[in-house]
């Protein structure tokens, strides 16, 4: 894989972006050939967490009650008890603002059938269901690390769209994570990285610069 190429394309991506009152994520945009997408095993929902994270942390919620509610105040952006999950049921709109708000969701089990009930019709075509965690368990490691992980998602196009850093971080460090996402694609796709058909980089309000990686 062409590393330096990979670079050279960020440093394009970000030149030829205009500056912004805010920072920018970049995308990374692959698009897939010669995948038979109405087979369920060619299809990808999975988080992968990067070795530089995306710039900024991803956002945690937890539903929890309890203490494992206590002990991850501080830990998660957002606890949710049972009576505060059985309150937003009741509004639509209060639901969609949270499945919206956060990148991850993580659940004591005995909560999940509440989540499956009022929230799966939400949080599953956003592949955002949450991660089931025991009552005691440390969920510190486990934030962490989502807090660095971004979503790879394959499902009705042969298109993979993923935030893989920020404009304020060094393109090595960017081009390092890209790499990463190309060897989990080796690994996961039947042909490996022959289903790669193009790749480019962009800034959020950037062109998209065409990535020559081979």
């Amino acid at each position: 894989m062409n590393k330096e190429g990979i670079i050279k394309a960020i440093k394009e991506a970000k030149e030829k972006s205009k500056k912004r009152n805010f920072v920018q994520t970049v995308e990374l945009i692959i698009h897939l050939r010669d995948i038979d997408l109405k087979r369920p095993e060619n299809r990808i929902i999975e988080e992968i967490e990067l070795p530089y994270g995306k710039g900024k942390d991803s956002k945690v919620a937890l539903f929890a009650d309890g203490e494992l509610a206590i002990k991850s105040k501080g830990i998660v952006d957002r606890v949710i008890t049972k009576s505060e999950m059985l309150e937003i049921a009741k509004n639509k709109r209060e639901i969609r603002k949270l499945a919206k708000g956060y990148d991850f969701f993580i659940a004591q089990a005995d909560l999940m059938p509440i989540i499956g009930r009022h929230y799966g019709q939400f949080l599953g075509p956003r592949a955002k269901m949450p991660k089931v965690v025991p009552p005691n368990a440390d969920i510190k490691p486990l934030v962490e690390k989502l807090r660095k992980s971004v979503r790879i998602k394959v499902k009705d196009q042969p298109l993979l769209q993923i935030p893989i850093g920020s404009e304020n971080m060094e393109e090595e460090k960017i081009a390092e994570n890209i790499l990463h996402v190309l060897r989990y694609l080796e690994q996961k796709l039947e042909r490996g990285l022959y289903h790669v058909e193009n790749m480019y980089v962009k800034l959020t309000m950037g062109p998209a610069v065409q990535v020559r990686w081979k």
